[in-house]
């Protein structure tokens, strides 16, 4: 039975230099007929793969609250005309922008059901702040979370970044200084990748991007480790960090490898073990909806191996690796029995470590994640 589902509004007000995500400016765009698509395609995808209750509900973009308070309204009374939840045992999050939300938008969140923000921080320095392109700086941040804190919002989580052009360790230890006396429940940092169609891509082709050296980032990384731990963030995958009970419901869905509902324009979906990819650009999305309520361009059915496979490289996300016990449930043959040579090969170089009930990076493995991880695809 599903229980997740993702929700995507591809509008923002500024694009930041390292983002790939299907996004488009705000202005201009036909925002009522796609949020009318949206909810045709609510209705149809629950009629076709119907789930008695949904236990997160994640909405993120672009920058969902961008939307002008008439949107946001008309946007909530679709999720709540659709979608089958229980107020107060839902993860109900919305990422935001910092300098997006005013105290109304805040109060229309709350009275909605929303029960969780996600903040994209990026970094406490100004200047850096400028240098990705980011529209919001610190105070910004200081003055939205005492606002989320004030109207009643008790799980708050922000995103922050490292490897940032031109950024220093002693940088980063005055936004790690700053979050933790922001008092938030959840913290996401994320190395600076760079994609191609992307600001800093072209920026790199020229030689004009002075990014840390792969040993800066490193120890970057650890830094984080050490801080958030220091701290009382326990974490509880590669990335991410939590105060306990404050883990993302929503994103260990796909670290369990289990399926989720995705709507919207470039939306990803894994529904009855059928892996889909939404339409991207907005017109194609909102005429493929019109027509036949189902916007996929890519279908894809998963087999045996590869779930195996996914549920290896996305279970040792998690620090507390992948269950034995749950692999063999679900796949009825043993872990270890499948994948013998990639585990033994991942533990003779240090980066895979074994307990009785579970295969786990090693604190060596996690600075090398995607190395390991590659260890599993193609071995069955």
């Amino acid at each position: 039975m599903i229980r997740a589902i993702y929700l995507h509004i591809p509008f923002c007000s500024q694009i930041c230099h390292y983002c790939d995500f299907n996004k488009v400016f705000f202005k201009g765009q036909p925002v009522a007929e796609y949020l009318q698509a949206m909810e045709r395609e609510m209705k149809h995808t629950l009629e076709m793969a119907p789930t008695r209750k949904l236990h997160t509900i994640f909405v993120g973009g672009g920058t969902p609250t961008v939307l002008e308070m008439h949107q946001l309204e008309f946007f909530l009374n679709s999720i709540h005309k659709h979608l089958p939840f229980a107020a107060g045992d839902v993860e109900f999050t919305f990422e935001a922008n910092p300098n997006e939300l005013s105290q109304e938008k805040l109060k229309l969140l709350k009275d909605a059901g929303v029960n969780r923000l996600s903040f994209g921080v990026q970094t406490f320095d100004d200047e850096l702040l400028q240098r990705i392109g980011r529209t919001h700086r610190q105070r910004d941040v200081l003055q939205v979370i005492e606002m989320a804190k004030n109207i009643g919002f008790s799980n708050i989580s922000i995103d922050l970044m490292y490897g940032l052009p031109g950024q220093t360790i002693e940088q980063l230890r005055d936004t790690l200084r700053m979050t933790f006396s922001l008092d938030v429940q959840h913290v996401s940092a994320y190395s600076l990748i760079i994609e191609p169609k992307t600001v800093f891509y072209n920026l790199m082709r020229k030689g004009r991007l002075l990014l840390p050296s792969q040993e800066e980032e490193a120890e970057m990384y650890e830094e984080i480790m050490e801080q958030m731990e220091r701290h009382g963030y326990k974490q509880y995958e590669i990335s991410n960090y939590a105060r306990p009970g404050f883990e993302s419901r929503h994103n260990l869905t796909y670290w369990n490898n289990e399926e989720y509902y995705g709507i919207g324009a470039g939306a990803h979906s894994y529904i009855n073990g059928v892996r889909n990819v939404n339409a991207g650009p907005l017109k194609k999305y909102i005429g493929l909806v019109e027509k036949t309520s189902v916007p996929y361009v890519e279908r894809h059915e998963v087999t045996h191996e590869e779930r195996m496979e996914e549920e290896m490289f996305l279970g040792l996300r998690k620090t507390e690796g992948v269950s034995k016990q749950r692999f063999a449930e679900k796949f009825l043959r043993s872990l270890n029995d499948v994948f013998k040579e990639p585990i033994e090969r991942e533990k003779q170089k240090g980066l895979l470590e074994e307990t009785e009930s579970h295969i786990r990076l090693t604190h060596r493995g996690k600075l090398l994640g995607n190395e390991v991880f590659q260890a599993f695809i193609g071995t069955i």
